[in-house]
């Protein structure tokens, strides 16, 4: 990535799940950074010049052969550095200390006495005092480098953290960048602030012209073309893209038919009217629910959606005059379990569908500006960009959009029936201005049918599920707790304005043992 800032910090990745986390935390201290594959971290420092450099965590024990080092390059330049768990065990071991694997390990919750002051803890932690802590580690320090103090201290490790006061070489055995550390993020922009010396005013309008100038010189005078689905992600990542090459990118909008109500004239009238982008506008109802007849399977919906949205994104390519890159608003989240974020060596927790790259056949790059944000800082970036809140301040929609809220068969008639009961949902929850309180809310239609009673008429008409969840990154998810009037007002609206729904149910399962959406 091409540097838009003179002060950054260096995040060497040593395979650690939670990597992106310390980027995080240190840009919530106003500082830029970038990370790095510890086998590749050398090019990335020549080029940052970097203020200082965080170790991560990783899978690896630094007792076994061929296991990751630091290059000797980073522990000679007179530059601080914070190890984290196994960046703590690695710099101990290259420095002369000693590492041992331990018979059993330290994971989860874990309570630190703080044993001696420490830049890291001014304004935080004083002698004496206790804190929570969140240690994930099987190897332990048992010896110390030359030069090196201990100031804290848990029950499973001795050296919960270690200083060197003279060479600004720090070693923490527990994990800062995790929610469960709660002082973690403080401590992190102590060490970035009052140790490297970083003023800590970057701000995302930097990442941004960082970004325009990364994309100008990966695509240089190549076409790219952009799929555009309704949600904040795509929305932002065609902005900043436009912003970078102008009419270099062509936007294609899908209308598959499975939007919520007056999205595709949303979409239209944002690119096309607001921001003169060049937009293909593809309503390929048709195509979609054609395939989509009498499939009740959703793993088999989702692929034969994904399948055909690739197809019609191919023959789109060819008609602009064949476009070199495929621009995607792929997030962090969306590969956090599939791949280690830089190529680093995490452990493979899960595949994702949205990580995988193209068919070979589309003989094209990707582009995906997005991939090192969460969905927060994504909507930071739209606001940077000038975005209307309508787009940047949307809930998550999944990409097969309404298939997956109709269990079951997905027909136009059932599409069409679920849009106005998701509608007056949505509008009701703005009304009551719960809109930004809520992660994610949707109506889902169920392949049930109940008895009603509508005047002196008998029904027996479909059932509709109403969905609300909060949560901070989509992994895990609580309910949210409406009140009884709200939903009693919400179900009455949807059964007297909704032909083909006589009755409401409110889903008050979390995440776990649930998921968010219902297929």
């Amino acid at each position: 990535m091409s540097i838009a800032h003179e002060e950054t910090i260096l995040i060497v990745d040593f395979g650690s799940q939670v990597t992106q986390l310390i980027a995080r935390r240190v840009r919530e201290a106003g500082v830029y950074s970038e990370i790095a594959p510890f086998n590749n971290a050398e090019e990335a420092f020549a080029r940052m010049k970097p203020k200082g450099i965080i170790l991560s965590g990783g899978p690896a024990s630094v007792t076994e052969d061929g296991s990751p080092r630091i290059p000797q390059a980073f522990l000679d330049a007179d530059i601080p550095v914070l190890g984290i768990c196994y960046g703590q065990q690695v710099m101990t071991t290259q420095l002369g200390g000693q590492v041992e694997g331990g018979e059993s390990g330290e994971f989860g919750r874990a309570f630190i006495e703080i044993s001696e002051s420490c830049v890291l803890f001014d304004g935080l932690w004083k002698v004496g005092e206790k804190h929570q802590v969140w240690m994930s580690h099987g190897d332990k320090v048992t010896e110390f480098a030359p030069g090196f103090r201990i100031v804290a201290t848990t029950e499973g490790a001795p050296f919960a953290i270690i200083v060197d006061d003279e060479k600004r070489f720090y070693g923490m055995q527990f994990h800062p960048e995790v929610v469960h550390t709660p002082d973690g993020g403080r401590l992190i922009a102590n060490f970035v602030r009052h140790v490297c010396g970083c003023a800590g005013d970057w701000t995302m309008a930097e990442f941004k012209e960082a970004k325009i100038k990364e994309i100008r010189e990966q695509v240089g005078d190549g076409k790219v073309i952009c799929g555009l689905s309704g949600g904040v992600d795509s929305a932002v990542a065609a902005v900043l893209i436009h912003e970078a090459i102008g009419e270099q990118l062509t936007c294609v909008f899908v209308d598959h038919g499975l939007m919520r109500m007056g999205e595709a004239d949303q979409v239209v009238s944002l690119f096309k009217g607001h921001y003169n982008i060049p937009l293909v506008h593809l309503d390929v109802e048709t195509l979609f629910l054609n395939g989509l007849k009498g499939e009740a399977d959703p793993e088999k919906k989702r692929k034969f959606i994904g399948k055909t949205f690739i197809d019609v994104f191919e023959i789109e390519a060819k008609k602009v005059g064949g476009a070199d890159f495929l621009a995607q608003g792929t997030l962090y989240p969306d590969v956090i379990e599939s791949v280690s974020f830089t190529g680093g060596p995490s452990v493979t927790i899960k595949s994702h569908h949205n990580v995988g790259g193209l068919p070979e056949r589309m003989n094209m790059q990707l582009v995906e500006p997005l991939r090192e944000l969460f969905k927060d800082e994504v909507r930071e970036l739209g606001r940077e960009l000038g975005l209307p809140e309508i787009f940047v301040g949307r809930h998550p929609f999944p990409g097969p959009g309404l298939a997956i809220r109709i269990p079951g068969e997905v027909t136009k008639e059932r599409c069409d029936i679920l849009r106005k009961a998701d509608a007056i949902y949505l509008e009701e929850i703005r009304n009551a201005g719960l809109y930004d309180a809520i992660w994610q809310a949707f109506a889902v239609l169920l392949p049930v049918k109940t008895v009603g009673v509508m005047g002196d008429q008998r029904t027996y008409d479909n059932v509709c599920g109403l969905r609300a969840v909060t949560s901070t990154d989509g992994m895990t998810a609580d309910v949210y707790p409406f009140d009884a009037s709200f939903l009693t007002r919400v179900s009455t609206r949807i059964v007297n304005e909704v032909k083909g729904i006589n009755r409401v149910v409110y889903d008050y399962t979390s995440k776990p043992p649930g998921t968010i959406e219902w297929e």
